[in-house]
Parts: C-alpha cells; sequence; structure tokens
C-alpha cells in the first residue's frame, strides 16, 4: 500500500539549485542599536536609513497602482530634474552663478 499523505514537494524542503541566489534573499536586515533605553534616537536614525534607501518614496508609489504612461513621465521629469540639479552644480563650481 502507498501512503496518501501530503505531496512531496509539500513536504520536502525546497532549496535553490542555481549559483547564486536571488537578491530578494541576499537583502541586508537594517539593524539599529537602541542606547540607554533612548528609542526616540533609535527611532530617528531608523527613519532616516529608510529615507535614504527611498524606502517611503516606493510605499507612496505602490499605494495606486501607476500607469505605464505616466511612469515614463515621472521617470522623464526626475531625469529633468537631475540634470539641472547637474547644472547648477558645475556651474557653481565653475563660478558661473
Amino acid at each position: 500500500m502507498r501512503d496518501i499523505g501530503a505531496p512531496s514537494w509539500l513536504t520536502k524542503p525546497q532549496k535553490f539549485v542555481g549559483a547564486t541566489p536571488p537578491t530578494q534573499w541576499r537583502r541586508p536586515i537594517v539593524q539599529i542599536v537602541v542606547r540607554d533605553n533612548n528609542v526616540e534616537q533609535a527611532l530617528r536614525a531608523l527613519k532616516k536609513k529608510m529615507q535614504r534607501e527611498g524606502l517611503f518614496r516606493e510605499m507612496k508609489a505602490r499605494q495606486a497602482f501607476e500607469k505605464p504612461s505616466e511612469k515614463k513621465a515621472r521617470q522623464r521629469a526626475e531625469a529633468v530634474r537631475r540634470a539641472r540639479k547637474l547644472a547648477r552644480k558645475r556651474a557653481q563650481r565653475e563660478g558661473i552663478v
């Protein structure tokens, strides 16, 4: 008789057979050290790290679906802003402004 239980793909642990695991598995975990029970300072540090990573912007973007045309327009506008900022810094460095 054969045991009819859960299928083997449910009971056996799956392992990755490629050269490197997918990038979402290798994401570093953010660690914040709380010193002297100062939770407020730790929260500020956490918020700063999240801001630097762009997590708040990504969460806001994922709240609603963004049409591909809107995404392209946003990316174009961001590129224009970056180019203007770079030109402004370059002009300031050269002494034009």
